[in-house]
């Protein structure tokens, strides 16, 4: 985060105290309630200065509630900037449970290890490969700046832009030796920056595939056993200078029909299932994985991969490897083409795959009637001008799906032919009852998530930024989620790509509930630490060690 620059460093250091007091003397309540009693407190008697800072982030967090300042606004602030430090410096480190290794090396790195790579006698197909992907005319990769300005998603740039500029940091992963530094790297700048000392690490297995833009050069030598003992030692070397520090690795399948080695297997039911064998070969033939090999994740872009047959390629590979104690994990409810098929992909991937955790899962934190009633508002603005639905848009899928009783109603919105007062209440009410049908579908998976106890992982940046499915990151169903009684974790996805990072998260969850979410409650959710007492004599702790300071 970037440096206060608006108190002195005496000044800031006591508005740090100050909240570590305010918030270990009151439990960790929300946030609404620990900024009013701060106002109230002596110490804005004696350092008046700081008062207008209190009040000031209070003023904004209502501007932020009420849509007239972004979020980039709040955590610029002085006050935030205490806040962030105070998340840093909690004793307890926290556990990072969706994290994608390529989207999360930083742009020095990735650098140092491409550099090589842009020297040597391949250096034109390798530039060729980058223009390609990037669908650039030109590349000049001279720093590591040059390389940061691929690596992180722009603000206008949607899901489709970045699954393709994760491919730069792919070029560099080539080797076990490469996949040892990068974890090696991951846990420090983690565990030092962000005090994360569990990760959850998302990676590829294997690489190959039939979409020719993601063939990924050099990584044609590169085995399983490569990938998974070079994540696993690099992690290892960190663990020992760090005891404190854990990991889990993940290894992630992707979902889509065309990603397998098709020139060695038939179908990708037949490579899932050669996989699935190495990975259980390792284990058994390296029994110290068994500790840190537990599960695997399936990820890629879903929105064509909902129906029960989407789910069928993969099922038996599962099968085998639940039945060897290895957990599933899996991206579903992230993107969709309609929000029924959203929800039924989630619906699906429990029934079928029988997993054990959810990541994104957003499908069931949207509001079915705010989000339809948008729609609504959208389209018909639109056929008031005589514009037509774009056949591309999600608000044409979604009319498209609706069951209409009158089908010439639909037409006319189709083309952009201007609908009469009794036609828009045709329309009203087919939206009313969609929303109402799928707001009943949602529920009853929702409720059976919490039923069966599967883990929900909440990834607020990601989810705003790659989906669009919300108007602010206010409008996160995390809260909502707790309120349920959902099981949670925390995430990042690719913090580097996506311009985050762990801590930021957090204060991004905690500035969309400001009211109600607990300081306490956040910090059991993102170090798992279920004791309340605990946290509360963790609270403490710090308190003193700051007065002794």
């Amino acid at each position: 985060m970037a440096q206060n620059k608006t108190l002195h460093q005496d000044e800031f250091n006591k508005l740090k105290q100050f909240l570590v007091e305010i918030i270990s003397e009151t439990n960790g309540i929300s946030l609404y309630d620990t900024l009013e009693l701060l106002e109230y407190s002596s110490h804005m008697q004696a350092y008046p200065k700081l008062l207008p800072h209190v009040r000031g982030f209070k003023r904004m967090l209502d501007d932020f509630q009420n849509d007239n300042i972004d979020i980039k606004n709040l955590l610029d602030h002085p006050f935030s900037l205490a806040l962030y430090d105070f998340f840093k410096h909690f004793p307890i480190k926290y556990r990072e449970e969706h994290i994608h290794l390529t989207g999360s090396l930083s742009s020095d790195f990735v650098y140092r290890k491409l550099k090589p790579l842009l020297e040597s006698k391949d250096k034109d197909y390798y530039i060729e490969r980058i223009k390609d992907v990037y669908e650039l005319e030109e590349v000049s990769i001279e720093s590591p700046k040059d390389v940061d300005d691929l690596i992180r998603l722009k603000e206008d740039e949607l899901f489709d832009t970045y699954l393709k500029i994760l491919f730069l940091p792919k070029l560099i992963l080539n080797t076990k030796e490469d996949h040892y530094d990068a974890a090696f790297h991951m846990a420090s700048e983690l565990y030092q920056r962000y005090n994360v000392g569990h990760i959850r690490l998302k990676f590829t297995l294997n690489r190959s595939t039939n979409n020719q833009q993601e063939k990924v050069p050099g990584s044609h030598n590169l085995t399983e056993e490569d990938v998974v003992l070079g994540l696993y030692e690099g992690f290892k070397a960190f663990q020992k200078d760090h005891p404190d520090f854990n990991f889990i690795l993940s290894p992630s399948f992707r979902k889509e029909a065309n990603f397998f080695d098709g020139a060695n297997f038939l179908s990708k039911k037949d490579h899932f299932l050669h996989q699935v064998e190495c990975l259980l070969e390792m284990r058994e033939k390296y029994p110290f994985l068994e500790k840190h090999l537990l599960e695997i994740d399936t990820v890629g872009d879903e929105k064509e991969l909902f129906r029960k047959k989407h789910f069928e390629e993969m099922k038996s590979g599962l099968r085998k490897l639940q039945y060897k104690g290895i957990r599933i994990r899996s991206h579903h409810g992230e993107t969709w083409k309609t929000l029924r098929r959203g929800i039924q992909s989630v619906d699906n991937a429990m029934n079928i795959w029988h997993i054990d955790t959810l990541e994104h899962g957003l499908s069931l934190g949207i509001n079915p009637n705010y989000y339809f009633h948008r729609i609504y508002q959208r389209v018909i603005e639109q056929n008031q001008k005589n514009i037509p639905i774009h056949h591309k848009s999600k608000d044409y899928l979604e009319i498209v799906e609706m069951d209409w009783q009158d089908q010439g109603v639909k037409e006319k919105l189709l083309k952009g032919e201007p609908l009469n007062e009794s036609e828009r209440v045709l329309f009203l009410k087919t939206k009313f009852h969609t929303a109402r049908e799928v707001e009943h579908y949602q529920h009853d998976v929702l409720n059976r998530v919490i039923y069966k106890n599967v883990s929900l992982v909440a990834l607020p940046t990601s989810n705003m930024k790659l989906t669009n499915s919300f108007p602010d990151y206010k409008d996160h169903p995390f809260s909502w989620w707790e309120k349920k009684g959902v099981k949670l974790g925390v995430g990042t996805d690719n913090y580097i790509t996506l311009s985050t990072d762990y801590i930021k998260e957090m204060l991004i969850l905690l500035y969309s509930d400001a009211d109600k979410l607990k300081i306490t409650k956040l910090l059991m959710v993102a170090t798992k630490e279920s004791r309340r007492p605990f946290i509360s004599h963790l609270l403490w702790k710090m308190r003193k060690e700051m007065f002794s300071i």
